[in-house]
Formats: C-alpha cells, structure tokens, sequence
C-alpha cells in the first residue's frame, strides 16, 4: 500500500504467480524472438496498489522493466483464452509504444498485425492485408507460432552475393 504522493515500487512477478498469464507470456515470447530477436524476453511486472482494498496492477514489461498501456484484467488469469488475449493486448502495446514500431509485422504486406480469434477460436496474429486496394485481409498465424510463416518468395527480388536460393 503507497500514499497517494509516493512513487509506488514495481517488482517482477514471480513465476508461477498467474500461471496462464506465464503461459500466454511464453507464447508472445515465441513471437518476439522471431520477429525482434536482438529484445530479450517480456516480462509481467506488477505494481502495488494504492489502497488496502485495491489489488496490484499486473502490466507486460520490456526485460528492462518499460511498460505501457492498461494493467492486465484479474479476471483473466482464470480463463486460458481471455488470459492470451489479454497478455498478446497487453504485451503488442509495451512493444509498439515502448520500441516506436509496429509489432508483430506481416511478412508479405510489411504492416502491422493484431490479434483476432479465427473460426476455431485460436487467437491469431490478423493482417489488413491489401484491403486498401480492396484486397482480402488475412490471418498469418496462431499467436505463439510466427516461427513457422515463410517469408513469401519475391520473383523479382535482387540476388545476393553467393546465394543459389535467390531468396
């Protein structure tokens, strides 16, 4: 508990402490590392509260303790689908607001993606796409799982030095 004039002192949660929230953290991990490998791992940061009654806020945090954005919901770290929504909200805010770029990127459009359910009700990674050309928009892959797109092959893209693939 702070006084309303003091600074409260943020601290790292401990594993184990909202086990889905780890869960889903692990996940957006996944995807960092990918996709910004040069950042080391998010982390769930919790601030107290300023009164007695009140619970800590719980907020997705850079490893060197940035974070920005809306805490996550208690009421998420009961359910596993609404804890990876929340924590995939949660941690795209931090990176985007904290690192000034978009995050995660489509590979084929260069735009930035956002987390939607599909038709099964996995949380996905969405791209508008070519929708400003009328073009479909389009889910890219399961949050968790860029590692496993392809970057699209560019037919007219220069070769590198050395390079057989021309990719």
């Amino acid at each position: 508990m702070c006084a309303h004039f003091d600074r409260p002192e943020p601290r790292w949660v401990l594993p184990g402490e909202y086990p889905l929230w780890d869960q889903a953290l692990a996940l957006l991990n996944r995807d960092l590392a990918v996709t910004l490998p040069e950042q080391r791992p998010l982390q769930l940061l919790a601030l107290p509260p300023y009164a007695a009654d009140e619970l800590e806020n719980v907020h997705v945090a850079l490893a060197n303790g940035e974070w920005d954005g809306n805490c996550l919901f208690p009421d998420s770290a009961d359910d596993p689908a609404q804890a990876l929504a929340v924590v995939a909200d949660a941690a795209q805010e931090t990176v985007v607001e904290r690192l000034w770029q978009a995050w995660p990127c489509c590979p084929e459009h260069d735009l930035g993606m956002h987390p939607r359910e599909d038709a099964d009700g996995r949380l996905c990674w969405w791209c508008a796409g070519d929708r400003s050309r009328r073009g479909p928009a389009h889910l890219r892959a399961a949050v968790g799982a860029l590692d496993t797109l392809v970057r699209p092959r560019r037919p007219n893209r220069k070769r590198r030095p050395g390079s057989s693939s021309g990719d």
